[in-house]
């Protein structure tokens, strides 16, 4: 039923918005075929689901949820008030849509973490008169979001600082990409520079909820319900080949410059995580696995991922590979 609805929505053109309402069938129904729907066309899922982890539902598209309060199961004092709400906010986002923007700017995709977040917002400052630029925080759904907009030919080129969701994927934190993470960059040969972003660190959240197996390991509270747990050398190695692997199968420009000075505001000189060790075997790794070739290349800088030079060296690069100057 679900593939139905999903091959039914996907041939329609005369569609303003879709709001849905269900229990978990309905909205495990529904929200597939909002997923394949055009972000910015509204969306909204009315579910009794909807106070839990609603990320499987959402996906990387701009899914809203509302939580029915009652169960979808006939009209009552509650549930009037809350459908009601809902088709008033569907009706208003159709009503007073958004205008698309008339950009004659190309559009380029970043990823950040609060930790990376001087790098990012220094290589906006020097690009954004040329360029727009979509910040996409680097969740593991933030990634998704973004490779689905170069997907969707939306985004003109990358720079995929932030990478730190292959670390939560191939050990288990709560931030993960998926197996697909920089497969959109190989189907569309889009030009990419790209780093090691906050990949000193993996992400979970209340200590409770850490797997018992990482009980000794080095962990700094972010708040109380993030805790980040600092990568060893090996683990990093692994991380270091598996990008490399996903990269030799991007035919397009792709530039991966390393900081070499420390991957995140933990990472450096004094700071909790600072380990040029784990640092130096994600760069041996990835420099052994990667195929350099022309169009693919490996740059190291002696600076720190925040430090504006770095940021410069970025941004020099991209300029190198994108027709924008």
């Amino acid at each position: 039923m679900a593939i139905a609805f999903e091959r039914f929505m996907l041939s329609r053109n005369d569609v303003a918005a879709l709001l849905g309402m269900g229990g978990s069938g309905g909205t495990a129904m529904i929200t597939p075929a909002m997923q394949q729907l055009p972000i910015g066309l509204p969306k909204l899922m009315v579910s009794s689901m909807a106070a839990g982890d609603v990320s499987g539902y959402v996906g990387a598209s701009d899914i809203a949820m509302l939580y029915s309060v009652t169960d979808i199961a006939g009209l009552n004092r509650i549930s009037r008030k809350v459908l009601g709400n809902a088709a008033h906010q569907i009706a208003g986002a159709v009503r007073f849509h958004t205008d698309d923007d008339v950009l004659s700017k190309p559009a380029t995709g970043l990823t950040m973490f609060g930790v990376t977040t001087p790098c990012i917002q220094a290589v906006t400052r020097a690009i954004e008169a040329q360029w727009d630029c979509l910040v996409f925080h680097a969740t593991g759904s933030g990634g998704q979001a973004m490779e689905k907009l170069i997907d969707s030919r939306l985004l003109n080129a990358v720079l995929d600082l932030t990478t730190t969701e292959v670390g939560d994927y191939l050990f288990d934190g709560v931030l993960a990409c998926n197996e697909d993470r920089f497969g959109a960059i190989a189907r569309t040969g889009i030009p990419c520079v790209l780093s090691c972003g906050a990949m000193d660190m993996i992400n979970f959240g209340h200590p409770k909820t850490i797997p018992a197996r990482y009980a000794n390991r080095h962990f700094y509270n972010h708040n109380t319900q993030v805790t980040l747990m600092r990568t060893t050398a090996e683990e990093n190695a692994r991380i270091g080949r598996w990008i490399g692997e996903k990269l030799n199968a991007c035919p397009g420009e792709i530039r991966f410059v390393v900081p070499e000075g420390g991957l995140s505001s933990l990472d450096a000189p004094g700071q909790p995580f600072w380990d040029p060790l784990a640092l130096r075997a994600f760069v041996d790794a990835l420099e052994q696995t990667l195929v350099q070739t022309a169009r693919r290349r490996l740059i190291k800088t002696p600076y720190h991922i925040n430090d504006a030079r770095f940021a410069d060296t970025v941004v020099a690069q991209f300029h190198a590979i994108t027709t924008v100057k």
